[in-house]
């Protein structure tokens, strides 16, 4: 676990060298931002109809939960940018090895194939943390001046983590399949996308396959955590998932070290 977290650190300081650690933390800030004054804003409307509607003796003081109306539907909308973000950064976990001629030496290296496997992917997972800790800057005026319900924020953010580290998991098999950085985003990209529209495919199948293919769908097992939910059977997948995504990444790299 030593020579993991030793590569973990390089991987991490790595990004950092390029413009892509600043490029994704920034642009997945920005989006967030703009989400979380749209919802904002759009939850400001509402309570201020509610007021007028309590006012005016429509039924009397109305009220709007800011968990259902901001915080849910943000952290779901967030999953989605998720999709498109994290593909820049599981691109060059292995293709930026093979790319540059250093692939070789690491796989005659006395490391083992899970340490390297687990030292990129530890890398990559604490700078998504990372992006995801600079995105909680904004929930915290939420708390400053309202009362939002903590525990489905960090629910919530329980599962971006979850949904992210899935993610690059699949992304790190595709990135070792291709010397090209661009090649892999986009594959990882197209692969992510296939996921996400499993729910849609769900809608027009019938009883027994919808059921199948919900169950399959990553992003499905996340609705429960944006509405603060935390269940066995969502962790489960999650760390299933990430364990095939791995799991799939070790028999590549034993691949390439038989062909090398």
């Amino acid at each position: 676990m030593r020579n993991a977290l030793a590569i973990a650190r390089k991987e991490f300081r790595g990004y950092f060298t390029s413009p892509i650690a600043y490029a994704t933390i920034g642009l997945f800030a920005l989006i967030f931002g703009l989400m979380f004054v749209a919802f904002l804003r759009f939850f400001m409307e509402q309570s201020l109809r509610a007021g007028a509607g309590g006012q005016m003796g429509m039924g009397g003081p109305q009220t709007v939960n800011v968990n259902q109306m901001l915080i849910r539907p943000l952290l779901l909308q967030a999953s989605v940018v998720v999709l498109f973000v994290l593909p820049l950064l599981s691109m060059r976990t292995f293709a930026e090895e093979k790319r540059s001629g250093t692939m070789e030496l690491l796989l005659t290296s006395p490391l083992r194939d899970w340490e390297i496997i687990l030292g990129k992917f530890f890398g990559a997972a604490g700078l998504y943390a990372l992006m995801l800790a600079v995105t909680m800057l904004s929930v915290v005026w939420l708390f400053i001046y309202g009362n939002p319900e903590w525990r489905q924020v960090l629910a919530g953010y329980l599962g971006l983590l979850l949904l992210g580290s899935s993610f690059l998991s699949l992304g790190m098999f595709i990135s070792n399949l291709t010397q090209n950085q661009i090649v892999a985003c986009f594959i990882t990209f197209a692969v992510l996308l296939l996921l996400l529209l499993l729910n849609w495919v769900a809608e027009f199948a019938g009883p027994t396959m919808r059921e199948v293919l919900t169950t399959l769908s990553i992003t499905e097992h996340f609705d429960d955590f944006a509405k603060g939910v935390i269940d066995t059977r969502h962790l489960v997948y999650y760390a299933s998932f990430i364990f095939f995504g791995l799991f799939l990444t070790s028999r590549s790299l034993d691949a390439d070290r038989w062909r090398g």
